[in-house]
């Protein structure tokens, strides 16, 4: 599993970059990516430096990029699995744009200026997130089954699945749900569908995005070799994933 620094083993420095994350997504959390690039020396404040001067463009990006994958099916799992899923569509939607900016670096010399916005409104906080190895061995195989739908995701459950656990009922009908939908080629259509999208208006952000010191180079290689699986497949998943779940 990838490797990362949850929010409450948090040191200081890494939790007031966590905070600066959470309030400029409006997030009560933060994503996994993010917890992950702490464990890489020099990482997150170097990727949080780099994209915060431009996430006030995030709402209405955020929004062309949800209005390019319609129409979307609708996986009706019931009110806690639409309100989880309502958190990890702002991270992802937000982390599907700015990441693929950042992998592909600024544009430009210096940031343009940023309009002056309010930061978003805070969404309502989840349950605390499970530890995997905490969960009842039916619930281990039911976040491991859903994972393993994502063939190029080996060694990364997206952390969706982690917080369903907290109604293990779900997760079964959830993965006969998804299933036929990767089976036909679904998901795939609409992982490509986002990245055109994601891609468009990442290239849009460029000229926001900053350029502070970067981190040694063997952490730089190792946050660009997650990078890249993120950006193209696994959050490019989970976005109509969980539009459709957040319906």
């Amino acid at each position: 599993m990838l490797a990362e620094i949850r929010e409450a083993d948090a040191r200081p420095e890494v939790e007031a970059i966590y905070g600066q994350l959470r309030r400029a997504y409006g997030l009560p959390m933060v994503n996994l990516i993010w917890r992950h690039f702490a464990t890489l020396p020099g990482v997150l404040p170097w990727a949080w430096e780099s994209i915060a001067p431009a996430t006030p463009l995030l709402p209405a990006a955020t929004a062309r990029l949800m209005a390019a994958l319609e129409p979307l099916p609708r996986l009706a799992m019931g009110p806690e699995a639409a309100a989880i899923a309502a958190l990890y569509n702002r991270g992802n939607l937000s982390n599907l744009i700015l990441l693929t900016a950042l992998l592909r670096g600024p544009a430009g010399p210096a940031p343009a200026p940023v309009p002056a916005a309010a930061p978003p409104e805070m969404l309502p906080k989840p349950p605390p997130l499970p530890r995997f190895d905490a969960l009842s061995p039916e619930a281990q195989r039911g976040v491991l089954a859903l994972a393993r739908l994502h063939a190029h995701a080996e060694g990364i459950i997206p952390t969706l699945y982690l917080h369903l656990a907290h109604w293990p009922a779900l997760l079964t009908p959830l993965y006969m749900a998804l299933s036929p939908l990767f089976g036909m080629g679904k998901v795939a259509a609409l992982r490509r569908k986002a990245l055109e999208a994601a891609s468009r208006e990442a290239d849009a952000m460029r000229p926001y995005l900053a350029s502070p010191p970067p981190p040694p180079p063997e952490a730089l290689e190792a946050a660009r070799a997650v990078l890249t699986p993120f950006t193209g497949q696994v959050i490019a998943d989970m976005v109509p994933i969980g539009l459709m779940l957040g319906r």
